[in-house]
């Protein structure tokens, strides 16, 4: 991300960018509630899948850690995004709107970020 006055949008990975919802520009970013131990599968499948080559932010927890397909693992990977977005405004960065498909995540994003913009993306593609 190399401007950070310019607006930029943000992208879930499961259920946004993995159904075809990419990001228009390198200075997009994706921050996905994928842990850090499943970081190598995110790259190859946004890089072959997409072309996409901006910056992807990975929950910092392990998948151990976080769990799966819970209401708790995906509160876990809400808060990691809520907090992410709000850092990177704090520093300056202009991120105006971020998709999102999980409902818990979004109204957790919504909650912390009320100045940007969470589009829910509906589908049944993807296991909550």
């Amino acid at each position: 991300m190399s401007n950070r006055e310019h607006e930029f949008y943000g992208y879930d990975f499961d259920g946004v960018v993995s159904i075809g919802v990419t990001p228009r520009w390198t200075d997009d970013i994706i921050i996905t509630g994928r842990c850090i131990d499943e970081a190598e599968y995110v790259r190859e499948y946004v890089t072959k899948n997409t072309g996409f080559i901006g910056e992807i932010i990975f929950n910092p927890m392990t998948l151990a850690e976080r769990g799966n397909h819970t209401v708790q693992a995906r509160t876990y990977s809400g808060e990691h995004k809520a907090r992410t977005i709000k850092k990177l405004r704090e520093d300056g960065f202009n991120l105006t709107r971020f998709f999102e498909d999980d409902p818990i995540q979004k109204a957790i994003i919504e909650e912390a970020n009320p100045d940007v913009e969470v589009v829910h993306i509906v589908s049944n593609l993807v296991q909550k």
